[in-house]
């Protein structure tokens, strides 16, 4: 293991509608405000509460639009990709690059909320365990001085 975060790359087509408050979601990124380092491409930044975007629930903070209508978004100025969302139409199909993070190790059987690793009580009781029978020890020591 290099000690690094390993991540799944998938792509996938997403059609919107778009709604009274647009698609839906907010971007970043841009040849003049690069979002990821040596990376000029568009990302998610917010997905709005309610719009076509969180409606839909595939797109998703962090992913990177590649293409917009067919149209790519590679080496586009922040505002020249702003508009070209603007001005895409009442149906918008969006290529999108989604960055999985792959779990290195065993994979359990854990519910959501429930935090990995050994339990606390697990590694309390038998501290607490031992942390008695050495005061009982040292007592019966003391005692027989």
């Amino acid at each position: 293991m290099n000690g690094g975060v390993d991540y799944l790359v998938a792509e996938e087509e997403i059609n919107l509608t778009r709604g009274p408050s647009g698609l839906g979601f907010n971007i970043v990124g841009g040849t003049d405000q690069q979002y990821v380092s040596n990376d000029s491409g568009i990302y998610v930044s917010r997905i709005k509460e309610n719009g076509a975007a969180a409606l839909d629930g595939r797109l998703q903070e962090g992913d990177k639009i590649l293409s917009v209508n067919g149209q790519d978004l590679r080496n586009l100025l922040h505002q020249d990709a702003v508009d070209l969302f603007r001005n895409a139409g009442y149906a918008v199909s969006l290529r999108v690059q989604h960055r999985l993070q792959v779990q290195n190790g065993p994979i359990g059987h854990r519910s959501e909320g429930e935090p990995s690793g050994i339990p606390t009580a697990l590694v309390l009781l038998p501290v607490f365990a031992l942390t008695v029978i050495a005061a009982w020890a040292f007592m019966r020591y003391r005692q027989q001085l």
